[in-house]
C-alpha cells in the first residue's frame, strides 16, 4: 500500500466518511419506511427504484462531461456535497414520497461523482497496480460503512429503537457528510487535462464498446440479486431483532474491509474474469442461504453478499481502467447500467414481494442468479477453448 498516490489515499478518507453517514441510516431505512411510516413493502420497492433510477442519465453525463471537458473535481465535490445534505432531511420525512425524494437527490449526489471519482482513482493509479489502487480505496470505503454500522448498533443499543431515536440518527448523518465534503474540497488534486478541448465529435472508441458489451451480464445479474433492503426486511421476516440487524451488514462490511485489497492483487495477476466468476458464485450462495429462512443462515447470507459486492466492484472497475480509452464515459455507462438494472430488480422484488410474498421473490432471485453464473462461466470456457484453438 505504501506506492498508493496520496490523492487516492485522500480520496478512500473522503469515501470512508461518506459512506460511515450511508451505513447509519441504510439499515434502519426499510424499517423506517415500513415500521415506522406504515408503508408497504411495494413502497419500499418503489422508494430503492426511484433512488437507484434517477443517478441513471446524471452517471452518463457526468462521466462523457469528465472526458470532453476535462471537468472532473467539480462534478465530485458537487456530488459529495448533494449526499452530505440530503441524508439528515430525511429524518423529517413522514410518507414514502418525501423519503424517495431524498433518496433521489442522494442518489444524485452518487451519480455525479462516481465516475469521475474513478477517473481520478485510475488516473492516480501506478503502472499494472489499477486493481490495488481500487482494492485499497473500496477497502476504505468499506471501513467507513463499517465504522458507520457499529455506531448505529451502539445508539440502538444504548437508546433504544424509538421513533424519535430513528429521526436523529439521520440528522446526525450531517457531521460525517460534512466532514467527508471538507476533506474532498481541500485535500484532493484535481487531474490535469489530458487534452484540449476540440469541435470534433465525441465518439466512443472499439475498446470502449467492447468494454461496456463485456459488462452487460453483470448487469442483468443485478436484476436477480436482493439489494440491502430487502436483506433487512427477509432478516426480519426470520425474527432477527431490529437492534441487531445492523450487526449484519456489519457482517457484510467486515468481509468486504477485509478482502477487498486482496482481491485488487487477484485482479492484477489472474484478470477480472476469474475474480468475477467468484464473485458470481457468492451472489448465488447469498440468495441460496437467504431462500432457507432460517436465522443463523442469514448471517451466512450477509457475509457472501459482501463477498459478492466487493470481488464485481473491484474487477469491473479495473477492467474498464484496464481495457477503456475514454474512461470516464465508460465508468458513467458502468454506474448508469448499476443504476438502471438495479432499480429495475428493486421494483420487481418489492412487487413480487408484496403480491406474492417472500418465498416466491426469493426463488425468483436464487434461479436468476444461479442461471446467469453457468452461463458466464460457460461463455469463458467458450471463449478459452477458441483462443486455445
Amino acid at each position: 500500500m505504501k506506492n498508493i498516490d496520496k490523492n487516492v489515499v485522500m480520496l478512500g478518507w473522503v469515501s470512508f466518511f461518506t459512506d460511515m453517514a450511508s451505513a447509519m441510516i441504510n439499515p434502519i431505512l426499510p424499517i423506517f419506511v415500513v415500521v415506522v411510516l406504515h408503508e408497504g413493502m411495494d413502497k419500499l420497492g418503489v422508494i430503492i427504484a426511484v433512488a437507484t433510477f434517477v443517478s441513471y442519465a446524471l452517471r452518463l453525463v457526468s462521466g462523457y462531461l469528465s472526458d470532453r471537458y476535462g471537468i472532473v473535481k467539480p462534478l465530485v465535490v458537487g456530488g459529495y456535497a448533494l449526499s452530505a445534505l440530503s441524508k439528515p432531511l430525511i429524518g423529517i420525512c413522514h410518507g414514502y414520497k418525501s423519503v424517495a425524494l431524498l433518496k433521489a437527490f442522494e442518489r444524485l449526489g452518487k451519480g455525479l461523482r462516481s465516475a469521475p471519482k474513478d477517473l481520478m482513482i485510475s488516473e492516480y493509479s501506478k503502472t499494472n497496480a489499477s486493481g490495488k489502487t481500487f482494492g485499497f480505496h473500496k477497502m476504505m470505503d468499506i471501513s467507513g460503512e463499517l465504522s458507520g454500522i457499529l455506531i448505529l448498533f451502539g445508539i440502538l443499543l444504548y437508546f433504544g429503537q424509538s421513533e424519535t431515536v430513528i429521526r436523529n440518527i439521520f440528522y446526525a448523518t450531517l457531521v460525517p457528510g460534512i466532514v467527508g465534503l471538507v476533506l474532498v474540497i481541500f485535500f484532493v488534486s484535481d487531474i490535469p487535462k489530458s487534452k484540449p478541448f476540440s469541435n470534433q465529435a465525441f465518439t466512443l472508441t472499439d475498446n470502449d464498446k467492447k468494454t461496456i458489451a463485456s459488462l452487460f451480464l453483470y448487469f442483468v445479474f443485478l436484476l436477480f440479486v436482493f439489494s440491502d433492503a430487502f436483506f433487512t426486511m427477509q432478516a426480519k421476516e426470520v425474527g432477527i431483532a431490529t437492534a441487531v440487524i445492523p450487526l449484519l451488514f456489519a457482517v457484510s462490511a467486515g468481509v468486504q474491509t477485509l478482502t477487498s485489497y486482496t482481491f485488487g492483487i487477484f485482479v492484477d495477476k489472474l484478470g477480472a474474469k476469474p475474480v468475477l466468476v467468484f464473485a458470481y458464485a457468492c451472489g448465488v450462495l447469498a440468495q441460496g442461504f437467504l431462500y432457507l429462512q432460517k436465522a443463523y443462515f442469514t448471517w451466512i447470507a450477509y457475509a457472501f453478499l459482501g463477498l459478492f459486492t466487493v470481488a464485481s466492484l473491484n474487477a469491473n472497475r479495473a477492467f474498464i481502467s484496464q481495457n477503456a480509452d475514454n474512461r470516464g464515459s465508460v465508468y458513467g455507462v458502468f454506474y448508469a447500467g448499476v443504476a438502471f438494472f438495479g432499480a429495475a430488480g428493486a421494483y420487481m422484488s418489492g412487487m413480487i414481494w408484496e403480491y406474492w410474498g417472500m418465498q416466491t421473490v426469493l426463488s425468483f432471485s436464487l434461479a436468476g442468479t444461479t442461471l446467469l453464473t453457468l452461463l458466464f462461466v460457460t461463455i469463458l470456457l467458450q471463449n478459452r477453448e477458441k483462443g486455445n484453438g
